[in-house]
This record gives structure tokens, C-alpha cells and sequence, in this order.
């Protein structure tokens, strides 16, 4: 029976987290959080703040993946510190909402910003299912191309703003800002979906070489890249535009994102052109990083038994488990004709932090029961930071509960569909 190959090497990893985690949020997400706090400084600490959380989760991520460096990520976590039933939950919601939707809106996204219709995004979707059927060294090499490119456009902005703009950097001392904890959290939130999506890589951890070496470094190096990009380019935009240019952006009236706004103060009108394409170019290299990690989720439940064995099974040529990159595709592109896949995912948002607080909870909970495993790589700080992840991650939980109760009960709804599954699957494997 063929085994997965450990193909990806540190620059492929690293790529992959910086290139799930950029997709659009870097381009659209400071109107939304500017809006919340009224001013340029209370954004940059709401960014800080955001990327400070994401690294205090992905150093426990990283103690994990080093213990388990196996395929599944957050599937194999929750296995192994809260028992099967747990880790299968985490699954389902994954496999039949969150990868998809994800997929899907990428897609979908990168239609629109191209200008053109739905079925472009259903072949964009078919297009990288097919790359990732190949070897995970060549999706991997695609990931770090494309994550390369994103690199390229982001700072190239930042040095276009910087050095073409008519701007002043006195418009960073703009407005009182609002601190309160209802204005900043929205902000937080707002920054912490732009930063999302280093939980990825684990998810193919049993494709890295060196794994316990690859993983943590990969993890941590690659969220520090993500946000001095973020960083800049935020300084960037107010440096650019005046504060209530970056609140009205992308608004009825006044309908591009604020990186347009900011490229067109140099550009002119061939700023909406050159900001379309890196969008494209930003979703698609997100895209293809999902795709390529989401699909070893439902092979290693099919691998333990828990899921339809056909995705556990692997390419015999390329070593891929193609039938779950397959039907993941295929899911995707149904969400995309739907359209549905929007509040889907705003559905299972609240889900997800429920597993990343779950996740990081392992930590005490497998430091205490298996004191002596190895640990290639433990999280510094302990208890304190992955304490401080989950008491923030708790929070945010309940702060979404207050705001948003109906969204909120529905992703448990959907969490709680995969109770009587995870029976059948149990007995079927029985």
C-alpha cells in the first residue's frame, strides 16, 4: 500500500502559511476596521493585537505538530487529546462547510475581481484540483511560485504608495480612536479573519520533510512575514489616503477597495486594473494552499475508519490522496453554483474558534497526561500564552454569541448534524 511522500521542504511549508493566509483581507480589511476604531493608530494596534493572538495559537500548533507529524492537523489534535468523537466533529464541519466555502469564495472572488462570471470560478476550482492531483512537490512548488508573486505585488505596492503618493505621514496621527471593548473587538475580529489560516499546514504534515524541524519553523517564520507585510502596507494606506477615504472605500458610494483608491492616487485610472490582478493573483495562491492542505482532513478520518474509505485512498503514480482532493472539488464548485457558500461560511466562523480553542487546550491536556512524550518543540511561555489564546478565544466566542446569536446557534446546529454521522461511521467501522 503506497504512503503519503514527505515532499515539502521548509520553503514550501513557509509558503504555504503565508499564502493561505493572504488572500484578500490585506487589500480590503483596514475600511472595516478603520469604521470601528477612528483612527489610523487604533488600527495598527487592532492589527498587532491580532497577529500577536495568531502567534500565541500557532506556537501551540506548533508544539503539537512536532508530537504528531502526521496528516489531519487539528484532526489528529483533537483525536489525541479529546478522544475520537471530538476530532470527527472537527472533521465534518470542515469537510462539508469550511474547506469548501473557502474554496469557494476564493473562487468566486477571484471571478469577480477578473471581471468576469461564475463559471470562470468553477474552472479556477477545477483547474487547482487538477494541480493538486499531481505530486505534492509540484503543488508545493505552485504554492511558493505563486506565494513568491503575492510577495512581489504587496511590497511593490507598499513602495509605489511610499514613494509615488502625495501623502504625508502626519495622517497616521489622525482621529482620538475608539478603545472601548465593542469598537476594538470588532476591529480585532475584522484583523484576526485577515490573519487566518495558518492552521493550514498541518493539515499536510505527513508531506513535510523533517517535520519536527519544518513545522514549527514554518508556522512561526511564515505568520512573521505575513504580518510585517501587514504592517506595511497598513501604514501604506493611511500614509496614502486621508483617514475617511480608507473608512468610505468600498462602500456604495464609492465601490473599490481601499488599495485601489490608494494605487489610483499614482496610477490614475490604471490603478484599478493593476490592483485587480494582484487581487486575482492573491485569491487564486490562497486557494490553491487550501485546496492542497484541506483534502488530507477527510483522507485521515477515511484512514481511521471514520469517513467513506474511498478518500483514504492514495494515487498509486503521485502518492496524492486524489479522491478526497476530487470530491472536495466537486463540493466546491456545487457551493459556488449555489452561491450559497457566503453564509455557510459565516455559519461555521464561530465553529472554527470553538476548534481552535479546543486545539490549544490539548496542550495542558496532553502535557498532562503524557508528560514524558517527546516534544520537539514546546510552547515558551507555558502556561501563560496558549492560556492567554484560549481565554481571548473564549471571548471571542462569547462576544459572537451576543452579536450574533442566531449565526452563532446554527454553526453548533451544524456541529451537532455530525453527533448521529460519527455513530454511523463508528458502527460501520465496528
Amino acid at each position: 500500500m503506497s504512503e503519503l511522500r514527505r515532499s515539502l521542504g521548509l520553503r514550501d511549508a513557509a509558503a504555504l502559511v503565508v499564502g493561505t493566509i493572504i488572500g484578500t483581507g490585506v487589500f480590503l480589511k483596514a475600511t472595516p476596521m478603520a469604521a470601528s476604531v477612528g483612527a489610523p493608530v487604533a488600527v495598527l494596534a487592532a492589527l498587532l493585537a491580532a497577529g500577536a493572538l495568531s502567534f500565541f495559537g500557532a506556537l501551540a500548533y506548533a508544539e503539537l505538530g512536532a508530537m504528531f507529524p502526521r496528516a489531519g492537523g487539528e484532526y489528529v489534535y483533537l483525536r489525541e487529546a479529546w478522544g475520537a468523537p471530538a476530532a470527527f466533529l472537527y472533521g465534518w464541519t470542515r469537510f462539508w462547510i469550511a474547506s469548501p466555502g473557502s474554496i469557494a469564495s476564493y473562487a468566486s472572488g477571484a471571478a469577480i475581481f477578473a471581471g468576469v462570471g461564475a463559471p470562470f470560478a468553477i474552472g479556477f476550482i477545477v483547474f487547482f484540483t487538477a494541480l493538486n492531483c499531481f505530486t505534492v512537490a509540484f503543488g508545493g512548488r505552485v504554492q511558493a511560485f505563486m506565494t513568491g508573486l503575492k510577495i512581489v505585488a504587496i511590497v511593490g505596492l507598499a513602495a509605489l504608495l511610499f514613494v509615488g503618493a502625495p501623502g504625508d505621514l502626519a495622517r497616521l496621527g489622525a482621529g482620538e480612536g475608539h478603545w472601548g471593548p465593542a469598537p476594538f473587538g470588532a476591529a480585532l475580529i475584522a484583523a484576526l479573519w485577515a490573519t487566518d489560516g495558518w492552521n493550514n499546514l498541518p493539515m499536510a504534515a505527513g508531506e513535510v520533510r523533517d517535520p519536527t524541524r519544518v513545522i514549527p519553523r514554518a508556522l512561526l517564520g511564515g505568520l512573521a512575514v505575513v504580518m510585517v507585510l501587514y504592517a506595511l502596507v497598513f501604514v501604506a494606506y493611511f500614509y496614502a489616503l486621508p483617514f475617511d477615504d480608507v473608512v468610505t472605500a468600498n462602500t456604495p458610494a464609492r465601490p473599490q477597495a481601499v488599495a485601489t483608491y490608494a494605487a489610483m492616487t499614482v496610477l490614475g485610472p490604471a490603478g484599478v486594473a493593476v490592483m485587480s490582478a494582484a487581487f486575482v493573483l492573491s485569491a487564486l495562491g490562497a486557494m490553491n494552499g487550501s485546496v492542497l492542505t484541506s483534502a488530507r482532513v477527510p483522507y485521515a478520518m477515511a484512514a481511521d475508519g471514520l469517513f467513506f474509505r474511498r478518500l483514504a485512498t492514495l494515487s498509486p503514480r503521485t502518492e496524492v490522496p486524489v479522491a478526497a482532493v476530487v470530491v472536495q472539488g466537486v463540493w466546491s464548485c456545487v457551493l459556488v453554483t449555489t452561491g450559497s457558500f457566503d453564509q455557510l461560511t459565516d455559519m461555521v466562523i464561530f465553529s472554527e474558534w470553538v476548534f481552535y480553542a479546543l486545539v490549544a487546550c490539548g496542550v495542558f491536556v496532553l502535557r498532562r497526561r503524557r508528560p514524558d512524550a517527546p516534544r520537539p518543540f514546546r510552547v515558551p511561555g507555558y502556561p501563560w500564552l496558549p492560556a492567554l489564546f484560549v481565554s481571548t478565544a473564549v471571548a471571542l466566542l462569547v462576544d459572537t454569541v451576543w452579536l450574533q446569536p442566531v449565526r452563532s446557534l446554527l454553526g453548533l446546529a451544524f456541529i451537532a448534524l455530525g453527533v448521529p454521522a460519527y455513530l454511523l461511521f463508528r458502527r460501520g467501522k465496528a
